[in-house]
């Protein structure tokens, strides 16, 4: 199991590492709030959105895995969910670099929340069962 985990680390890793050089590179990171308004209160709901989407996409995907075999059996369906869910908080947190640095907070939040997310073979077991 731990062989075939691998090459799931290795992309979350590249994923998160490729985040945090982004917004060290490109971020101003500052962690002074602006003052809230309804034309940017988008910003704020983006990494809520992200979180929500992501989830709900992790499931749906692992709906396909076979109960009946192995986690090892399933770990295509398991790297593939963790993929697109790893893809939509990536992206959300790119949308929020690029549109409005102001708000570079919440995009760290997402990168913390997608390392604290990282796959362990108990994670694993726990989501295919």
């Amino acid at each position: 199991m731990e062989e075939k985990l691998k090459v799931t680390k290795m992309i979350h890793i590249a994923l998160c590492s490729g985040l945090v050089m982004a917004y060290i590179f490109i971020g101003d990171v500052s962690f002074n709030m602006p003052a809230l308004s309804q034309s940017n209160i988008i910003y704020v709901l983006i990494p809520i959105i992200a979180y929500i989407f992501s989830n709900f996409m992790f499931k749906t995907q692992l709906k396909a895995a076979d109960k009946t075999l192995k986690p090892e059996a399933n770990m295509a369906v398991y790297q593939t969910a963790s993929i697109v869910r790893w893809a939509i908080l990536e992206g959300a947190a790119f949308l929020i670099l690029f549109l409005n640095k102001d708000f570079v907070l919440f995009g760290i939040l997402i990168i913390l929340y997608l390392a604290l997310i990282h796959p362990t073979e108990h994670r694993v077991k726990t989501d295919l069962t």
